[in-house]
């Protein structure tokens, strides 16, 4: 009987020895996760800040594919929500409390089952040189149940913390890949309406094209904002002569006007293109995509016996500005080959 009390006693001693040790665990949690993905910070919180893109890379609905996801009418900012249950996931629920445009956002999330908690999710978005640094944070209280789970289990965050590390990885990728997406659209045959323009022009190597384009088109462009010229439409790069054996180009940066302008910077010019029938191409996509654009283009005239003229119009018009519609998936361009 003494031992019986005396077992009794000591199982009562480490009871109440491992109830102090829960009750003294730290109240509240916290941890975040960081990394830097080379895109443009709209491209990155635009994704993140849609419930709907979550299981492209949510890794916890990864691990429970035929989870039924039931998406609140609005799934982007302030308000928008969606729930989940599965297996593996259990029941709960996320909503959207808080966004500061391309910088932060702030959600909470409560789980249901298997068991009920509640915590804060917080994203924040930072410019860096090689591109958005993001990170990913959760932090919320402890009960003395979660307490006495992560005694036997470890911390919250040496459970989530690699789940948090695998989905940095995976929204990585995906815009990566949303990134590259284009399309290449031949229109066929139509008529260019030609006009007035202004323009500056130089001559370079090949594959110092790109870095001069960027260089000379906000000079036109600039020129005339500040003259308040009225444009009559995208901007524009008139191709001159390519040279692939000597490695060269000859092209003009020209922003269109609604009449002739007479200039006052030398460096500045107007110029005139006569209406003229074109084969149409719109590249929809990154301007790495370009070449291939060309080739398609080329393709066409010459399985469809159309002929180019000696002096024909040669040009790629711009429909979108870079500034404004930061994911390179989006950006239009047209190009114009002239044909008899």
């Amino acid at each position: 009987m003494k031992a019986i009390k005396y077992i009794l006693f000591l199982l009562l001693i480490l009871f109440i020895g491992f109830a102090i040790y829960v009750a003294v665990q730290p109240n509240d949690f916290k941890f975040n996760r960081s990394k830097i993905i080379k895109a443009p910070i709209p491209v990155v919180y635009n994704l993140v800040n849609d419930f709907k893109e979550w299981p492209r890379f949510s890794p916890w609905i990864e691990q429970d594919t035929n989870a039924v996801l039931t998406y609140e009418d609005k799934t982007s900012g302030v308000g928008a929500g969606y729930s989940w249950e599965g297996e593996i996931l259990g029941i709960g629920n996320a909503k959207t409390v808080d966004v500061l445009n391309n910088k932060s956002i702030s959600q909470h999330i409560e789980f249901v089952k298997p068991f009920e908690s509640n915590s804060n999710i917080n994203w924040t978005f930072e410019p860096t040189q090689d591109g958005t640094k993001v990170t990913w944070s959760m932090d919320g209280k402890q009960d003395f149940m979660t307490k006495m789970y992560v005694a036997f289990s470890g911390s919250i965050e040496e459970a989530t913390g690699p789940d948090f590390e695998r989905g940095l990885f995976k929204l990585d990728s995906i815009v990566q890949a949303d990134m590259r997406k284009y399309s290449i659209t031949i229109e066929g045959i139509t008529q260019h309406s030609g006009g007035f323009y202004l323009y500056n022009t130089t001559s370079c190597k090949i594959e110092d094209l790109e870095q001069k384009k960027q260089e000379m088109m906000p000079i036109v462009g600039g020129y005339a904002i500040s003259n308040n010229i009225t444009m009559g439409g995208t901007p524009f790069v008139l191709y001159h002569k390519w040279d692939i054996e000597n490695n060269t180009v000859m092209f003009s940066c020209c922003v269109p006007t609604t009449s002739k302008i007479e200039t006052t910077n030398p460096n500045i010019l107007t110029g005139q293109l006569k209406p003229f029938k074109a084969v149409k191409t719109v590249l929809k996509g990154d301007y790495s995509n370009s070449e291939e654009a060309w080739n398609t283009a080329m393709d066409f005239i010459k399985d469809n016996n159309l002929k180019e003229p000696l002096t024909g119009p040669v040009l790629e018009s711009y429909l979108t500005d870079p500034k404004s519609t930061p994911n390179p998936a989006d950006w239009v361009t047209e190009i114009y080959l002239a044909v008899e």
